[in-house]
């Protein structure tokens, strides 16, 4: 047998087995891992739209004049800026004033009226608060801030979406690729065909592959889209005209990246372990004690590689004390490229290691 032809028996397999896995019921709760995201960001920009169109309705300031608004301005004065607010309130404070008199202090209650204007320049609600008649205090409430949501969406991708969802979902995916099929009494139908079982081996890790990269690396590129859509005016286009095309192709990639590496240990775990649910907790631990181990061990971690690839690195946060910081400082990153072809490599030696295992298995359903 050439070795075209069982690369074509392992794109067979890979065939048969991928339609499967999409359908199988076993695998539905991986959907909603990978969905989680985008229905987030997509419940997010919904309200952020509601928003702006409840602040438009009220007329717009221009940035320029909201700037120029300073603290100890009068009532008169801001109004003839930035004319008639988009919502006006005004109500009276009791206040506990003290002055001196003949050598004593006198504390006395008077009545100080109070106002708050609310104004919107396009992207901000502006809320002045004013105290006898003078401006005391600007608060500026962003409704689009476009940094922060591509931060965010870089905190949930690396935080959330690599350490759990991928995790977990190759968990499901590439366990049952071969154990599920001896709770369904259907394995030895494989291993009675005509083809080495490191064919087989090679065309199920394929459809594991296929299918939880469709699903992950589609579950961030709608999340990505879900992220970027409250943002289509000028700053979003520049954007997208701009690293935002790279942006989304390296999110997809560390997804299909991190189903790679992660696919190829837990089929390789089933294989060799009678419960690998063991091995994939300590690789759990393992990997999400990366943050706080030296740099030399951070890359014996699947997560580094993976980090590698991701084009924003996760943000700290700023309150985090000094030396927590330090702590979780995180490796210096490879090269996307590099990082590639190490989990190319891992997952190729992971597998090698894999067809070992397939050579010894014995079905027995009694046990299995």
């Amino acid at each position: 047998m050439t070795a075209r032809f069982r690369l074509r028996q392992a794109w067979i397999i890979a065939r048969l087995e991928v339609r499967r896995l999409f359908l199988s019921r076993r695998g539905l709760w991986v959907y909603g891992l990978a969905m989680l995201p985008a229905a987030l960001f997509l419940i997010h920009g919904i309200d952020v739209q509601y928003r702006l169109g409840q602040s438009r309705r009220g007329g717009i300031v221009q940035p320029a004049v909201v700037e120029a608004l300073q603290t100890g301005m009068t009532e008169q004065q801001v109004i003839e800026m930035a004319g008639k607010p988009q919502e006006d309130r005004q109500w009276t404070r009791r206040k506990w004033e003290e002055r001196v008199e003949g050598g004593r202090k006198i504390s006395e209650q008077r009545v100080a009226p109070a106002r708050r204007m609310i104004y919107f320049d396009g992207s901000r609600r502006v809320l002045l608060f004013f105290e006898d008649g003078l401006l005391r205090d600007i608060n500026k409430y962003q409704i689009l801030n476009f940094p922060e949501d591509r931060e965010v969406f870089a905190a949930i991708f690396q935080y959330y979406y690599l350490r759990l969802a991928v995790f977990f979902g190759c968990l499901g995916v590439f366990l049952n690729l071969f154990r599920g099929e001896m709770m369904d009494k259907t394995l030895h139908f494989w291993l009675l065909a005509p083809a080495r079982r490191g064919v087989l081996l090679a065309g199920k890790f394929l459809a594991g592959w296929m299918a939880a990269t469709a699903i992950f690396a589609g579950g961030a590129l709608l999340a990505f889209a879900a992220m970027l859509w409250p943002h289509m005016g000028a700053e979003g286009q520049a954007y997208w005209q701009g690293p935002g095309p790279m942006h989304a192709f390296r999110y997809a990639l560390a997804a299909a990246a991190g189903c790679a590496g992660y696919g190829s240990l837990f089929l390789a775990a089933s294989l060799w372990v009678r419960n690998p649910i063991i091995p994939a907790a300590v690789l759990l631990v393992w990997e999400a004690a990366r943050s706080f181990l030296p740099s030399l061990l951070q890359k014996l971690t699947v997560l580094y590689y993976l980090e590698s690839l991701c084009p924003v690195p996760a943000p700290l946060d700023p309150e985090m004390p000094a030396l927590l910081r330090l702590l979780l400082a995180p490796a210096e990153p490879l090269d996307p490229w590099l990082a590639s072809a190490g989990i190319v490599l891992f997952s190729a030696v992971v597998l090698r290691a894999a067809v070992a295992g397939v050579r010894r298995l014995q079905i027995n359903y009694s046990t299995d």
